[in-house]
């Protein structure tokens, strides 16, 4: 037996912060929103997808944003993301400790780092 894909990374968010994070991950960075089952819908949270990739935000109680721990989206027009996030009032702190690897980190709506990344 052996692992074969990730199927997705779920990140905590508050109570209420459906809104906010429906801007920030669906509209700034584009990713669809997909619906949640109707038995998990009753919780709270969101959850997106890009291919077969999900990305999803659980209520946490309390919360308490991750700083390191943190999904990594990849991008085609990694400038263009950036200049989205800026305009968002997101900040937007390159990194370039890998040798040819263009990134950048952010924080979403409710404070969790998120890593941006070239493909």
């Amino acid at each position: 037996m052996s692992v074969v894909g990730l199927h997705h990374v779920q990140i905590a968010c508050p109570a209420g912060s459906e809104e906010e994070l429906r801007g920030f991950y669906g509209g700034v960075l584009g990713l669809p929103e997909i619906p949640k089952p109707p038995v998990l819908a009753v919780r709270g949270g969101v959850w997106f997808a890009s291919g077969a990739q999900e990305l999803h935000c659980g209520v946490e109680t309390p919360f308490a944003p991750a700083r390191k721990a943190h999904p990594c989206l990849l991008v085609e027009q990694i400038e263009e993301t950036a200049r989205l996030v800026a305009q968002a009032g997101g900040e937007v702190r390159w990194d370039d400790a890998i040798l040819g690897v263009r990134r950048f980190h952010t924080d979403d709506t409710v404070g969790n780092r998120v890593e941006v990344q070239q493909v």
